[in-house]
């Protein structure tokens, strides 16, 4: 392996690559929060190389965490990014959150009646 394929940290890069915010404007973006690149809407002229190639990778369904790996980035930053995609509409975010139901009070109940007697 040659020096420059070596992995290098380079602590300014993040920076960079986010104009300088350290937080995402969207609070609901979670390691598995499923993305999808708009259809037929090009990227925007002012993104970065990043940004392009995160759309690329969301013409199908993908999570945060998995196009975080595949572009080698930590998912903090890439959730900036793909907040930034979002706002503009180049994005969308596919919810799998399903409401779960609460079991009832004489449930719970009674499985605390069945612990207490084991």
């Amino acid at each position: 392996m040659r020096d420059d394929e070596e992995y290098r940290d380079h602590p300014v890069r993040s920076y960079v690559l986010t104009s300088g915010r350290a937080h995402p404007t969207r609070n609901t973006l979670r390691p598995e929060t499923l993305l999808v690149a708009v259809d037929g809407r090009p990227a925007p002229a002012t993104a970065s190389g990043q940004q392009r190639e995160l759309l690329r990778l969301c013409r199908g369904t993908l999570a945060l965490a998995e196009v975080a790996a595949y572009l080698g980035l930590p998912v903090s930053l890439v959730a900036v990014l793909v907040s930034d995609l979002v706002d503009t509409g180049h994005l969308t975010i596919r919810s799998n959150h399903q409401a779960h139901a609460l079991p009832s009070r004489d449930v719970l109940e009674k499985v605390l009646d069945g612990l207490r007697n084991l």
